[in-house]
């Protein structure tokens, strides 16, 4: 059986140290935040100037003004701190992002990421994708195994603008959890019942 996205961020969680920084992209890498547990001890940033975001908010603390860089309304920890763009790009960019988790649209074997355009469909922004997989010391990609067509994102080679070249550490989809090799993806584990040809991986695209 597939992972839910619940099951899916429960997995990422497994490679985090304790007292870890973690960044968590738009979409499904939010989950992450509602399901981090507290004896980690681990501070949640969001590039539009917040450290220590801490899952949804309940209905009678929600603020409009406490939001992630998805707009999405948080809750913050205790010892949360907010700033500027600025001194949030140079968290990211100065090295101090201990892991971050974004979203895909395609990984490839070379261990670049596709997350940010579709050629020929409006762009509402890059956002900080660019600057996170070049400055957190570890890249985690959680994605859908398959496109709308049905068709494996994890490839030989990235096909759309690439967000990264050789960035990305490890991937977590519904299938599994791979890591890129510069030459294919090695199957670090499956979801129960998954089988090699349920992913509809290229030949040779796959190691063990």
């Amino acid at each position: 059986m597939p992972w839910t996205n619940i099951e899916m961020a429960d997995e990422v969680i497994k490679f985090f140290k304790p007292h870890s920084s973690v960044n968590l992209g738009i979409g499904m890498p939010t989950v992450i935040a509602e399901r981090m547990p507290a004896e980690l001890n681990i501070m949640i940033h969001s590039e539009n100037g917040v450290l220590g975001v801490s899952g949804r908010p309940s209905a009678n603390s929600v603020s409009p003004t406490l939001i992630n860089a998805g707009k999405e309304t948080v809750a913050i920890g205790l010892g949360a701190s907010f700033f500027d763009s600025s001194l949030s790009f140079g968290m990211i960019r100065g090295g101090h992002i201990d892991y971050c988790v974004l979203g895909g649209m395609e990984v490839d074997a070379e261990k670049s990421l596709a997350n940010w355009m579709v050629p020929g469909k409006k762009v509402t922004g890059m956002g900080g994708a660019m600057d996170l997989v070049n400055g957190s010391k570890q890249v985690i990609v959680m994605m859908n195994h398959f496109s709308k067509d049905g068709v494996s994102k994890l490839m030989k080679k990235c096909a759309l603008p690439l967000t990264g070249f050789e960035v990305v550490d490890l991937v977590v989809t519904e299938m599994g959890v791979f890591k890129p090799t510069g030459s294919s993806f090695q199957v670090i584990k499956l979801a129960q019942g998954v089988s090699a040809q349920d992913l509809k991986m290229d030949e040779g695209l796959l190691t063990h």
